[in-house]
């Protein structure tokens, strides 16, 4: 199955044309180990699709990314690069700052030119169908989602931008029913269903690439 869409050509390592060209981080919140194949963890689903698709190199821990996994075209190209938060989702926050500093660190060193950088969050989302994507901005309400509330408290004078992923959710709002179905693990059609959406956030990175920097 292909997840690359045919209207993606240039690859999005290689960004459009802009005086200076974008920068992104694109970050994924989740939980680690046993719950990595989890609804609650769709956001480090998609980014190791999304790499398989952009054909990076396999994800590396890197120490001065907040200890997360980072894949990046290298060779000099500052166009994307993929993190996944190594943390617990409800205490992503400090982490999901520490690797950007570390990026806007990583930039180009004469200031005057820099690129311009650019965060962006891909996570879960409740209220919305399985693998729907929809894009927002960082201050919107995270909606009792722990993840975004721990970025919010390290960050709330960044704007960014954040790329919900839809994970449905059970009939019944009851707490622990909710926290049972996001922490089990993912059916293969659930699963096929997320990486599917790999595609389109493809596609809203090159959008997002294009407005910010053209």
């Amino acid at each position: 199955m292909t997840f690359t869409s045919s209207n993606l050509s240039p690859p999005l390592t290689t960004l459009p044309s802009m005086s200076p060209p974008m920068r992104l981080l694109v970050c994924s919140i989740g939980n680690p180990g046993a719950y990595l194949n989890t609804l609650h963890s769709a956001g480090h689903t998609i980014l190791t699709r999304l790499a398989q698709s952009l054909s990076y190199p396999p994800f590396e821990r890197s120490r001065s990314h907040a200890n997360g996994l980072l894949s990046s075209p290298g060779g000099g190209d500052h166009g994307v690069t993929l993190w996944q938060s190594p943390t617990l989702m409800n205490v992503s926050g400090p982490a999901v700052a520490a690797a950007w500093r570390q990026f806007l660190r990583d930039g180009p060193g004469d200031t005057s030119s820099s690129p311009p950088a650019r965060l962006v969050v891909v996570h879960d989302e409740l209220e919305s169908a399985l693998g729907d994507v929809r894009i927002k901005r960082g201050d919107a309400s995270p909606k009792g989602h722990n993840g975004l509330k721990s970025i919010r408290e390290q960050m709330r004078a960044l704007d960014y931008t954040r790329i919900a992923v839809g994970i449905g959710r059970p009939s019944s709002r009851d707490p622990d029913v909710v926290a049972a179905y996001v922490l089990r693990k993912m059916t293969p059609a659930e699963r096929l269903k997320i990486e599917g959406a790999a595609a389109r956030v493809e596609v809203e990175l090159r959008r997002l690439a294009e407005d910010l920097g053209g």
